[in-house]
């Protein structure tokens, strides 16, 4: 099995919302995915397998200069613990460090601390968040 990743990849909303149903747990919600990315972020990074199939997807927001977020980062069932995950991460980094970003942000629930502090790189760091 052959996995891709493409940078601003072109993607279905259908396959895009069912991935993010099944890896958040929560039924499909129908977001305008394509709209939603192409408005507020500096990119997001497919996962296919063999070029064709959706397994994977991460949105990258930032800021408009020296910040970009990681957001979303799924895998389909079935396929995750095979590093996919990491390499969708990886080529979000590669491609804001191109868009001359100096920092890679992302916040986690702590069952996923093993995830992105050891497969993906990320280090700790003190933040602080208001529920809205």
């Amino acid at each position: 099995m052959k996995i891709t990743y493409t940078w601003r990849g072109d993607f279905d909303n259908a396959a895009v919302n069912a991935l993010h149903a099944a890896g958040f747990g929560h039924p499909s919600q129908g977001v305008d995915w394509r709209d939603r990315v192409h408005r507020h972020s500096l990119g997001w990074v497919c996962a296919r397998r063999d070029g064709e199939d959706l397994l994977g997807f991460v949105n990258v927001a930032w800021d408009g200069g020296a910040h970009a977020f990681v957001l979303d980062t799924v895998v389909a069932q079935g396929h995750r613990r095979l590093g996919i995950g990491a390499g969708l991460v990886a080529e979000a980094a590669r491609q804001a460090r191109a868009a001359g970003c100096t920092w890679l942000h992302v916040d986690f629930e702590e069952h996923l601390t093993p995830f992105y502090l050891d497969a993906c790189g990320f280090r700790p760091t003190a933040a602080g968040l208001i529920a809205l």
